[in-house]
């Protein structure tokens, strides 16, 4: 079905764009699309989600540190000022020197623990939420709680902060903006069903794909609804924007790209014979979108045609969004393996197994790389 594709070219909206303010007002600044080379400040990097990071990695990575915590990790790292923030579905929010790997403080959100959601930090205060649907913000120094928001669902997606605000979406079916200071709800977006993806900001508008099957734009500065238009299928994975473009896989095993001034759809990319669905965040990258498929496959797809440059076999399904530094492409499978590949060719370069799931994301800051896996294990490569 492709729903998405007869909409856009039909140019059939749900609803138009809507004015925003002036550039600069309540988050609507222009927002990085790299990380910086000594951070790695909230899931895939930037809010722009691109997976990019201006650090330079050695050629051939070694273990470093290992750091083992009390339960599995899908949570993604973030990195900032020499120290690393994870989560476990213990419930533990943990933070790492990132020189050593050694616990500077640990953090309990509650029982039922953090599943894919991300650490983000801003300022003192690191943002994540928990399977019980709190969000929580804790001091960065002390580990201590600031403030606590409560949703109706469970949170598996991640913060991301833009401006005096910070963006969550829960399965409680919304999208809630509150402010960074003290949590005060600012506004909060219905959808029809959860929100899993994490969004990703474009001039002042935050997009995400639902799992109502419908790919969502709401302005940031009032949580306004500026885009609404059928994705064909559900949608889980976090969408990747670069130069006004939005890219993102569905579960109906298909990558699309959309045009953000337009509406159109610019290309739709699906393997010729392996159809199974994408819920890893895309990686975007000179000219290239590079995503991991629940086929086993990483696809490094042509950003302007929607063909295929190439593909790399795993030995099992792929949920880990790639990362790239210095023209590799970092990713995890859930084979246990970590794998580096070269960006231009897809050729494997190294891998390392870490004998359990790899189903969070890599984090890159300051020469080293961050991944946690399934059996509690956060590894520092560098």
């Amino acid at each position: 079905m492709r729903l998405l594709k007869t909409m856009l070219h039909g140019s059939v909206l749900v609803t138009a764009l809507l004015p925003g303010p002036a550039s600069g007002q309540d988050g609507t600044q222009s927002v990085a699309t790299t990380a910086p080379a000594d951070a790695w400040p909230q899931f895939r990097g930037n809010p722009s989600l691109t997976g990019v990071s201006d650090a330079t990695l050695p050629a051939e990575l070694t273990l470093l540190w290992t750091y083992t915590a009390d339960e599995a990790i899908d949570s993604s790292a973030a990195i900032a000022d020499g120290t690393v923030y994870v989560g476990t579905y213990a419930g533990t929010l943990i933070a790492l020197d990132l020189a050593t790997g050694e616990e500077r403080w640990t953090y309990t959100t509650g029982d039922l623990g953090i599943g894919e959601s991300s650490p983000a930090v801003a300022g003192d205060l690191v943002f994540i939420g928990d399977l019980a649907g709190v969000f929580h913000a804790v001091d960065t120094k002390t580990g201590t709680a600031r403030w606590t928001f409560e949703t109706l669902g469970e949170i598996k997606s991640s913060p991301v902060i833009i401006g005096d605000r910070v963006l969550i979406g829960s399965y409680d079916g919304y999208l809630y903006g509150l402010a960074v200071a003290d949590g005060a709800l600012l506004w909060k977006y219905e959808t029809l069903n959860y929100v899993h993806a994490t969004p990703a900001i474009w001039d002042g508008v935050a997009y995400f794909g639902g799992c109502d099957e419908l790919f969502h734009g709401v302005r940031i500065s009032d949580g306004a609804e500026v885009l609404s238009l059928s994705a064909g299928a559900y949608t889980a994975a976090s969408p990747v924007i670069v130069d006004g473009k939005v890219f993102f896989g569905t579960f109906d095993n298909e990558v699309l790209g959309i045009d953000l001034a337009t509406q159109e759809l610019l290309w739709h990319y699906e393997h010729p014979r392996r159809h199974f669905p994408f819920y890893s965040s895309a990686l975007a990258v000179d000219g290239m979108i590079v995503i991991g498929g629940r086929d086993k496959m990483l696809h490094a797809i042509d950003a302007q045609t929607g063909e295929s440059r190439w593909t790399f076999t795993t030995r099992a399904r792929v949920d880990s969004s790639p990362a790239t530094s210095g023209g590799r492409v970092y990713a995890g499978s859930s084979d246990g393996r970590l794998y580096v590949l070269d960006l231009a060719t897809g050729d494997k370069l190294w891998e390392f197994d870490t004998a359990a799931p790899l189903v969070a994301s890599p984090a890159i800051a300051e020469g080293r790389l961050i991944i946690g896996s399934e059996d509690g294990i956060v590894y520092c490569f560098g």
